[in-house]
């Protein structure tokens, strides 16, 4: 696309901030990886960028993006209008949503914040046991529906399967099994084998206490 103007406030360790990276990697998007750690999310040049001081965030020239999802929406009406990423069919669409919002409820409080949990004891997450009971509904929910197609929302990859891969295919990291669900298994794999697709890097899973 020849743009040089991106800039992507994140983690590496955070599937948030993964999603967009793959984004743009599968445009074929040219960006900067800034990583924004608690100094720089505490800063006021961050915070001018987003008031939250929470990443990721996506400057695109002048504009400035907070929040994963929106991102993703995002890049793909300005970069990639009417691709398979993100349909116009009114059905399609609203499939799409119902993963974006499944992403940001019930994977966020299962597998990403079991994972959070376990890894940083990050303070004001949700109980362990509760995010292994969200995340078994969640994952038996998925595997039935991934029996019968191999995409969550259309025939093709779209923007919901970037949404809800990085947390589920850490989810392990959470003290999360995945063995007992390989159509869960076999969606990951695929998303893997698209291209340009890089891996968020592995943390390592404390022994239990």
């Amino acid at each position: 696309m020849g743009n040089t103007s991106f800039k992507l406030y994140g983690l590496k360790i955070s599937g948030h901030c993964h999603r967009v990276e793959l984004m743009l990697r599968m445009l074929d998007l040219p960006f900067e990886y800034i990583e924004a750690d608690a100094t720089v999310r505490n800063s006021a040049a961050f915070r001018a960028l987003n008031p939250l001081g929470k990443i990721p965030v996506l400057v695109d020239g002048e504009l400035a993006i907070p929040d994963s999802n929106a991102i993703l929406v995002y890049l793909i009406k300005r970069y990639a209008p009417g691709s398979h990423w993100l349909p116009e069919d009114a059905l399609q669409a609203a499939e799409i949503q119902r993963w974006l919002s499944i992403s940001a409820n019930e994977l966020r409080h299962g597998p990403a914040s079991a994972r959070m949990t376990v890894l940083w004891n990050m303070q004001g997450e949700i109980a362990l046991p509760l995010a292994h009971a969200i995340s078994e509904r969640l994952l038996d929910m998925m595997a039935n529906h991934l029996t019968t197609r191999h995409y969550l929302a259309t025939k093709q990859p779209t923007i919901a399967d970037l949404a809800c891969y990085s947390y589920i295919a850490h989810a392990e990291e959470g003290r999360i099994s995945l063995a007992s669900y390989p159509s869960i298994n076999a969606w990951l794999k695929r998303i893997e084998s698209l291209p340009h697709f890089v891996p968020m890097p592995a943390s390592t899973i404390p022994e239990p206490a």
